[in-house]
């Protein structure tokens, strides 16, 4: 089997992202790409889409909103991640307080990071998803808001990156993919551009 690098040679491959740890996880597999940082869509889904459904719906509806660049040699690569707790998703936060209460809820509970990802090519679309339980121990408010104030988290799915302090004092366990939690579930992505 070709390496992924020999086998992508000639597909022109562009991963829809802003995030800096997406692109740092897909440079790690070996393969050049170029980035499109701000895809304009809107991140609303149905109501009564299952929860490992709703990222995978947002990296599609990413997808369509880019075949315009679609030829014969491109792959296009589309991500999203939600943080669900207490049966509601809980984005990235609208600001510090946001940031603080979404911390709050999270301590001291299990809470699954889910992340959809899509390939989408001329000739074919594959999507699948990836779900990481993810325990914090109780954080008291002086560790959230120095985490919050020294990392703004402000663009991360439930206020907070797992690579960053919190992660390392604040985590209990994890069951799953730490690197899905970063963002990118690598491991499955891999397997997926291998069959592609």
């Amino acid at each position: 089997m070709l390496p992924l690098k020999d086998k992508f040679k000639n597909t022109r491959i562009i991963l829809a992202s802003a995030s800096p740890r997406r692109q740092f996880l897909l440079g790690e597999l070996g393969i050049k790409f170029n980035v499109i940082a701000n895809v304009e869509v809107e991140e609303t889904f149905p109501p009564s889409i299952h929860k490992k459904q709703i990222p995978v719906y947002l990296a599609v509806k990413k997808s369509e909103a880019l075949q315009y660049l679609q030829d014969d040699n491109t792959l296009i690569i589309t991500a999203d991640t939600i943080v669900w707790c207490r049966k509601k998703v809980m984005g990235k936060p609208a600001g510090r307080d946001d940031a603080i209460s979404c911390l709050q809820e999270l301590s001291g509970r299990k809470h699954q990071v889910i992340s959809g990802v899509c390939l989408s090519s001329k000739l074919k679309t594959v999507s699948f998803n990836s779900l990481t339980s993810v325990w914090f121990r109780d954080l008291c408010l002086d560790e959230i808001i120095y985490y919050v104030d020294k990392y703004k988290p402000f663009d991360k799915a439930g206020a907070y990156g797992i690579q960053e302090w919190i992660g390392y004092t604040g985590v209990k366990s994890i069951r799953g993919s730490y690197f899905n939690v970063m963002g990118l579930p690598v491991d499955k992505l891999y397997e997926n551009l291998l069959y592609l």
